[in-house]
């Protein structure tokens, strides 16, 4: 005689619905930018939230954003990348030899510059992945070899000026083509701006939907109706907000459009396709994956090609920011990249964290900076308190580990 167990209850069977709650480890990332940033708008009369020094913050922290996407996938998979800064100035040298001295078109240049990205990272991903060194090493390594090489391209000096489609990426501004509409008492807002908003609001409104009765369609148990609603609206006043201020500015910055292109197809992958989730199973359990028939090595190289193609990107942006290619550019960006990752809830051990999360990261250490600033405070302070702040989100990983 045997005994059939009874499956749980699920919502859709009637069971009482999941109680509001808040997972502090995936969540905790967002509760504490939205503190910082009500902390230092108290500290700055206001003026952190000002249309101006919103689009500053995106437009500042852009190139580091980049490259916090490319990061996180690093750590995701189980490794680390010290080499990224050296990278952006040696791409950024070499756009500017394409363009400046070499005439090639602006375009055209720009994609030469990421495939020798791809290429940097190609050449790192072969000794890590195939010959079985140590990225912590192999990136040390380039670290060295790749500022090497940007002092030999420039010459120990800056080429500039760029082209002006290049500086209009990292600078610039979409045009008002429809025109301002009246809010009120907040003046005149560009309408493109705002349509653009509400249509990812809109967006988002509907993959969470679409998410939410997949879930109890598999008779899973999803959160109450009025908790999902509340949600969407939380998000949606949120990005409405940024969105307004912006487009009372000078409208959406063209960086900020590549941001939210790059950011919503990395989700995508990392969370939807098979590459993704092979990303997570090497950082996860690295002989479980190769058991389980995962390409180990081959997930390895492609995570650090993706990583140079970025930083090539990001050597772009930045050099077309400051409107020339410097022998000094990208210095510490490896460290913001990798704060900004963990501070987004990468885990040390690899196999945990989100694309959304490290750009939030991102933003924490913008906000940090621009703040800190704008109160006038010391540099050494900024880098305390930056430090400490890292410091804080990778305990908090830790303890909330040894908790579950």
């Amino acid at each position: 005689m045997t005994t059939k167990l009874a499956a749980p209850p699920t919502a859709a069977e009637g069971a009482a619905p999941r109680k509001f709650s808040i997972n502090l480890r995936q969540s905790g990332i967002y509760v504490a930018f939205a503190l910082i940033v009500v902390l230092f708008s108290v500290l700055t009369d206001g003026a952190l939230l000002q249309p101006q020094n919103i689009s500053n913050i995106i437009v500042q922290n852009s190139y580091v954003l980049i490259l916090a996407i490319g990061m996180i996938l690093v750590i995701i998979g189980g490794h680390i990348d010290l080499s990224v800064g050296s990278v952006v100035a040696l791409t950024g040298a070499i756009c500017a030899v394409l363009t400046v001295q070499m005439g090639l078109p602006w375009w055209l240049a720009v994609l030469a510059t990421l495939a020798s990205g791809a290429l940097i990272g190609a050449a790192q991903g072969y000794w890590i992945a195939y010959f079985g060194i140590p990225a912590f090493i192999v990136t040390l390594a380039g670290m060295l070899v790749f500022r090497a090489l940007t002092l030999t391209v420039l010459g120990n000096q800056g080429i500039g000026p760029f082209p002006e489609q290049i500086r209009t990426l990292a600078n610039g501004f979409t045009e008002g083509y429809l025109g301002n509409v009246g809010l009120g008492p907040l003046g005149g807002a560009d309408l493109v701006s705002l349509l653009v908003g509400v249509a990812c609001v809109a967006g988002f409104a509907f993959s969470q939907w679409r998410k939410r009765q997949a879930r109890l369609g598999y008779k899973q148990i999803v959160d109450p109706m009025p908790v999902f609603l509340l949600k969407i609206v939380g998000v949606a006043v949120v990005v409405l907000a940024v969105v307004v201020q912006l487009a009372r500015f000078r409208n959406l910055p063209w960086v900020l459009v590549l941001l939210a292109v790059l950011a919503m197809g990395y989700s995508l992958v990392a969370n939807r396709s098979v590459f993704g989730r092979h990303i997570y199973a090497v950082g996860g359990n690295l002989q479980a994956a190769t058991l389980s028939g995962v390409k180990v090595k081959a997930v390895t190289f492609w995570l650090f090609v993706n990583m140079g193609a970025l930083a090539a990107l990001a050597g772009v942006i930045f050099a077309g920011r400051l409107n020339q290619a410097g022998p000094t550019a990208g210095t510490s960006f490896e460290l913001d990249a990798i704060a900004a990752a963990f501070i987004g809830g990468a885990a040390v051990q690899g196999g945990v964290g989100k694309v959304v999360g490290a750009i939030t990261g991102g933003l924490i250490m913008g906000v940090i900076n621009n703040g800190m600033s704008l109160i006038g405070a010391p540099s050494e302070r900024v880098m305390l308190v930056k430090g400490l702040v890292l410091l804080i989100a990778v305990a908090y990983d830790v303890w909330t580990k040894r908790r579950a």
